[in-house]
């Protein structure tokens, strides 16, 4: 199979051209119109800073916002996967109840605004629940290297409450699409894999285990690869609760600097860089999963 080769069209180079005179002009209007100074050159300083007392270069808080993005993104993934695995199966299960169970749970979070699901477990779960069980507490109270490593894989324990608060939020949220992705995939299963199960005398869940969820994997990898790029944008809305990812800590810069379009468009570059990256592996993934299905 040959690979067709792009040719570039003089359409193409008339809205590039068009494309490069809007940006300039943009460019223009902000430094002549505004009267805005540009000032790219104190940008580079809030990536790392040197730390005296450690004597090494440590991350600064475009560093801190853009990992603690990643932490948030990496772990509502797995959280939401398994939501949405479990409500995916209660989907497509032969009860009634199960079936409304799962329904109702995609229905209602995907017809709930994410602001105001995030609010709700921020007040109620990160105020009323979470305290109950003494989480932030215990890690306080533990030794140097065990709040380093809640640190690193989770957020400070002053901030984890509030971070475990976002976390089940943003899950809960993306867990309703992975469920539709989940059940999605068991559904595109032919018929006939289903009833040759039955005819071997198979039971629900070794069909499911051994037959259908093997072959719905495959189906359902790449669209599940592509909603972990979607958590990475969706995890900008928890800024609101003063979790401080990339944009928070974005808007707390600008406050402090008035640097506003350097410091948005650095942002802007920090998550194209993190979402295109993603991009480039799913293509990758979808690739490497049509070769093995031919």
């Amino acid at each position: 199979m040959f690979k067709k080769k792009t040719k570039l069209t003089p359409l193409d180079i008339i809205l590039s051209l068009l494309l490069v005179l809007v940006v300039t002009y943009t460019v223009y209007k902000i430094k002549v119109g505004l009267s805005y100074k540009w000032n790219w050159s104190a940008i580079p300083q809030y990536f790392f800073r040197y730390d005296p007392e450690e004597k090494k270069w440590v991350a600064n808080i475009l560093m801190e916002g853009f990992l603690t993005t990643i932490r948030l993104s990496i772990w509502a993934t797995i959280l939401a996967t398994l939501i949405g695995t479990l409500m995916g199966l209660l989907r497509v299960s032969r009860s009634l109840f199960r079936r409304l169970v799962g329904g109702t749970y995609v229905e209602l979070i995907r017809n709930l605004p994410p602001l105001v699901i995030i609010f709700i477990f921020y007040f109620f779960v990160g105020d009323q629940i979470l305290p109950v069980f003494g989480v932030e507490e215990l890690v306080r109270h533990s030794s140097e290297s065990t709040q380093r490593i809640v640190t690193a894989l989770f957020a400070r324990p002053s901030l984890l409450t509030a971070f475990l608060s976002a976390l089940l939020a943003l899950s809960l949220f993306e867990g309703a699409y992975i469920t539709e992705i989940v059940r999605a995939g068991i559904q595109s299963i032919e018929k006939g894999q289903w009833e040759a199960c039955a005819a071997l005398g198979f039971t629900r869940w070794q069909q499911l285990r051994y037959v259908i969820l093997p072959q719905a994997v495959q189906r359902i990898l790449p669209p599940l690869a592509s909603q972990f790029i979607s958590t990475i944008k969706d995890s900008a809305i928890v800024s609101v609760i003063s979790i401080q990812e990339l944009t928070f800590q974005g808007m707390e810069l600008m406050s402090a600097t008035y640097l506003t379009f350097e410091i948005w468009i650095t942002i802007a570059v920090m998550y194209l860089i993190l979402t295109l990256s993603c991009s480039l592996a799913v293509e990758r993934l979808e690739i490497y999963m049509r070769k093995n299905s031919a």
